[in-house]
């Protein structure tokens, strides 16, 4: 009986010795396979590509490189006082272009932007005039632009999925003092019925003297500026037919929407205070 039992130990051993040095072999030779095949494909600098874009619009992808003058201008910029740069990106040129595209021009115009930043902050410092500060307008118009694209990707996808949009949910509540807001949910760790401190801050009510006190002031005054607003592009509209009575009435229409341009032409304050002449 005791010679089987070390038989047996004998024979588990050397078969997990073999197991052993398969593995190692195994894994040897994946490690020799993957350098070699790396050391094939791997370029032999770091260099810049340019990815080509819309028409003869193109966007370059910079070097990998670990400098921190990556966050600065290029030198030949610092003494300019305007810098020649192109136009924002728009939404037609930007959905034509794959999601890799999409990526990458995101981070190349994220890396603009700090770099701007970093430009204008340190013109501020040095008390200098920063150069061709719309720069920081365009790329801000272009990751809006870019942002917008995928977001309508994403709704896309959704509705042929799943069939809703894929947005956060949001509706209207109450504040404290009784105004109306927009509350976009988000994810939590427990559910709503088990989140008392959500529920707490959430669930509250409003009314009392104070607060109705309030609310009547506050729709007075929206009341007081959408009356303003009215009046003034009604006296706008009187100035513009009292100076040029033939002027285009569609483009009225189109650039004063609220006013009734048919009524003020026979009103006497657009005829002034003259009499016409009558040609007898």
């Amino acid at each position: 009986m005791l010679a089987r039992k070390l038989i047996i130990n004998q024979s588990v051993q050397s078969l997990c010795r073999n197991m052993l040095k398969l593995n190692v072999q195994q894994q040897t030779n994946r490690t020799a396979a993957f350098l070699l095949s790396s050391s094939s494909q791997r370029p032999k600098r770091l260099c810049s590509t340019i990815v080509p874009a819309l028409g003869n619009r193109y966007f370059s992808t910079p070097s990998a490189t670990k400098s921190l003058m990556e966050f600065f201008d290029d030198s030949k910029n610092w003494t300019e006082n305007e810098v020649k740069v192109g136009r924002a990106w728009k939404l037609d040129e930007l959905r034509i272009k794959s999601n890799k595209e999409l990526h990458q021009l995101w981070y190349i115009l994220l890396k603009e932007r700090n770099m701007l930043l970093t430009m204008e902050h340190e013109c501020n410092d040095q008390m200098e005039l920063f150069p061709s500060p719309e720069r920081l307008d365009k790329v801000k118009i272009s990751m809006n632009n870019l942002e917008t694209v995928v977001r309508e990707r994403n709704k896309a996808y959704h509705l042929l999925e799943t069939g809703e949009t894929g947005e956060r949910p949001q509706r209207l509540i109450s504040t404290c003092l009784g105004l109306r807001r927009i509350y976009r949910s988000s994810e939590h760790v427990l559910p709503p019925h088990m989140n008392v401190k959500w529920i707490k801050s959430r669930c509250i009510g409003f009314g009392g003297k104070a607060v109705r006190k309030f609310l009547l002031l506050y729709r007075e005054k929206l009341y007081n500026e959408k009356r303003k607003a009215k009046n003034r592009a009604r006296n706008e509209v009187i100035m513009l037919l009292r100076r040029n009575p033939n002027i285009d009435r569609n483009t009225l229409h189109s650039k004063y929407p609220n006013v009734n341009i048919d009524k003020l032409v026979s009103d006497d304050k657009t005829r002034g205070h003259y009499v016409p002449k009558i040609e007898g």
